[in-house]
């Protein structure tokens, strides 16, 4: 790989990089004044409102989502206070801890979902205008 190779990918990366910072900036301003849930929440209620039944286990779903455990632990403590989730131990495997969203959770993801998409619309707009 030639050394102008790597500076290009370099600048490809910065600019993807930009590009998703404006981007998560956007839709955590935007779902937390207009719904009061993060990007983050967001990414976790939709991840269980497609899900079977609208339950998965705790390490799928953090296969799903950009967050570490600890990270999403936490999050998951929030929305379950916050009357969005529930979690409790998997039937089958006692080991496993199961979270679903609950019906407050699937309206608030649903009042969310067009605030979310519009926002990345708008987003890949500005992108290609680039």
């Amino acid at each position: 790989m030639s050394r102008t190779s790597d500076d290009e990918l370099a600048a490809a990366w910065h600019e993807l990089m930009g590009r998703y910072h404006r981007a998560i900036c956007t839709l955590d301003r935007e779902l937390l004044s207009q719904h009061h849930i993060s990007a983050s929440d967001f990414e976790v209620l939709q991840q269980l409102h497609l899900a079977p039944k609208h339950t998965m286990r705790m390490h799928e779903l953090g296969d799903h989502v950009h967050l570490t455990q600890s990270a999403l632990s936490r999050l998951i403590a929030r929305l379950e206070r916050d009357g969005l989730v529930e979690r409790c131990m998997c039937p089958e495997d006692r080991r496993s801890v199961m979270t679903s969203i609950t019906v407050e959770g699937i309206e608030r993801y649903r009042a969310a979902r067009p605030t979310q998409r519009a926002i990345l619309r708008d987003q890949a707009v500005a992108a290609a205008a680039r």
